[in-house]
């Protein structure tokens, strides 16, 4: 237990016992009045001090340890225990009141029913009548996120629970997790606009000093990967990453998470192998959000690696798992949006990081509720039918985007509607090729380009299906200019590094501008990304050999 954890011990002594909830000790203490989870697994080691009663608080721990590894349906479970053994726990509902908010990096506009189950756990929280002025203060901060839930007010009602828990971190020094849950309110509520980061580094600062001092902690590891999660700041979430999923190896979330940071950095085969672990422990905790969002990562991986048939068999595998997608359970990790996203990316992924163009035209949409999920199918259609040649087809594709982005504008979505704008401009720019109005094309390309370097992806994707700059790149190729398409493709390596049809673009432009040294140079790193790549390679591989061999 840290010296700040012991202090908040003192100060908040009405809470019982004050031992933290360690997992790794757990199963004989916990197994009185466990309901479905008989194994409570290994899940790191979390106090968070209330005034409820000996039996309540071991409960309301282990409830916090799966809260910050956002294994929500577990965590309300445990809560609900905790008032089982003490109904004059209100810090219990407090805790189902923010496992009901979900995800908190999951963009988009919380739908009006879960809204409705976070208002009344705070009015049953209320009604409990918190003990101390600092559980009142816990439970005020979290009403923020849904007290007049009108359309539109998201940004604001998260911009105001941010400010609260800043203020209950403030007056609680010595709470370090009021300190974690304000550093995770600065990484979540920030801009995805602001380029400084100045939130993210403010968050990161608290992060990491406390996760110096609580190693074991999982939020901490958890909060520093998704607070990084940006490429000039990916690094700085490394040794998280590695240390996350040995905190808390039985929730399925923490064996995908580290992969956030593999994919930004380019370490391919480090998160193909997180997500085959998270995959297999979210199908065994029937997680089907979870193990669709860890196979669409898989995915991406797996693709900038060459390694097409082992895609192959996770596209061939989505039926089967999608058979089992109940996106009214509450379960471990992702969300419900995470598992429709998938089922979308994940077979648009696989043509178009192939070059499949009439395969990507031609591809089905899954039915599902979320516009900004088929935008994934018909940008896929888009860019494979203009590809392919085919400009009809490519302009109805770009209509449906349009429509997708209107619907997205009018529902609020602004996130979600800015990506299908730039989806939909860059479909555009290759459907203007394919018609022959080159210039409009660039132009259009340009545009869409500049409009994804001001924005960032969501938590919910790997990345993009296609980064604009370097599909700038490519149709800069297209048309002679070498030299120019060689520059937009080092431009999308700073921010996608390792991507194989970023590295190949940029050698083959570099080769034809007659600047050998670079050709070599990103053909060498495309050997390495490859080294495991299917027999036989892509033709994009055995060109790069070629050049490397001198031929």
């Amino acid at each position: 237990m840290t010296v700040a954890l012991a202090l908040a011990g003192l100060l908040f002594s009405a809470s019982g016992s004050q031992q933290p909830f360690d997992s790794r000790a757990s199963n004989g203490a916990l197994a009185q009045g466990r309901h479905e989870h008989a194994a409570d697994g290994k899940l790191g080691t979390v106090h968070f001090a209330t005034s409820c009663n000996v039996s309540a608080q071991s409960r309301f721990d282990r409830g916090i340890a799966l809260l910050h590894s956002f294994d929500f349906g577990r965590a309300v479970d445990d809560f609900n225990a905790a008032l089982e053994a003490d109904p004059a726990c209100a810090m219990a509902h407090w805790g189902i009141a923010i496992s009901r908010w979900g995800n908190p990096f999951a963009a988009g506009i919380r739908p009006p029913a879960q809204l409705q189950q976070g208002r009344d756990a705070i009015t049953r929280a209320t009604a409990a009548g918190p003990k101390t002025a600092r559980e009142r203060a816990y439970i005020e901060a979290a009403s923020q996120l849904y007290a007049n839930a009108e359309p539109g007010t998201q940004a604001a009602r998260v911009a105001a629970y941010r400010d609260a828990m800043a203020a209950l971190s403030a007056q609680y020094r010595d709470d370090s997790e009021a300190a974690i849950f304000y550093a995770l309110a600065l990484a979540f509520a920030a801009s995805p606009e602001d380029k400084s980061f100045a939130d993210q580094l403010k968050a990161g600062a608290i992060l990491d000093r406390l996760f110096a001092a609580q190693p074991d902690h999982p939020g901490l590891a958890h909060y520093l990967i998704h607070t990084y999660d940006l490429p000039p700041l990916a690094n700085r979430g490394l040794e998280a990453a590695r240390r996350y999923a040995r905190i808390a190896p039985d929730a399925p979330h923490a064996l995908h998470m580290p992969s956030h940071t593999f994919t930004r950095v380019g370490y391919w085969q480090e998160s193909i192998d997180a997500n085959l672990a998270a995959a297999k422990s979210a199908r065994t905790e029937g997680a089907t959000s979870e193990e669709l969002h860890a196979s669409d990562y898989q995915t991406y991986a797996y693709l900038q690696m060459g390694r097409d048939r082992a895609a192959a068999q996770v596209v061939a595998a989505l039926p089967e798992i999608a058979s089992r997608f109940d996106p009214q359970k509450v379960t471990a990790g992702a969300p419900p949006a995470a598992g429709f996203f998938a089922l979308a990316a994940i077979p648009a992924r696989y043509a178009l990081e192939r070059g499949a163009w009439p395969e990507a035209s031609k591809l089905s949409l899954y039915p599902g509720p979320l516009a900004w999920a088929d935008a994934m199918t018909w940008f896929a259609r888009a860019i494979g039918a203009a590809r392919s040649g085919d400009a009809a087809a490519a302009k109805t594709a770009v209509e449906a985007l349009q429509r997708l982005q209107a619907r997205l504008a009018g529902e609020g979505e602004r996130y979600w509607a800015e990506q299908v704008e730039i989806q939909r401009r860059a479909a555009a720019a290759w459907t203007a090729m394919a018609d022959g109005r080159a210039s409009e094309a660039l132009a259009e390309m340009r545009t869409a380009a500049d409009r994804e370097d001001a924005t960032e992806k969501n938590a919910v994707t790997p990345g993009p299906l296609a980064p604009a700059r370097e599909l700038l790149g490519d149709l800069l190729l297209s048309v002679n200019r070498p030299g120019e398409a060689l520059k937009e493709y080092e431009a999308a390596l700073v921010k996608e590094p390792n991507r194989f049809r970023t590295l190949y673009g940029a050698g083959r432009a570099a080769q034809l501008a007659g600047d050998r040294g670079k050709a070599r140079r990103h053909f060498q790193q495309l050997m390495k990304v490859c080294a495991q790549a299917d027999q036989p390679e892509r033709a994009e591989i055995v060109e790069a050999r070629r050049f490397l061999a001198g031929r």
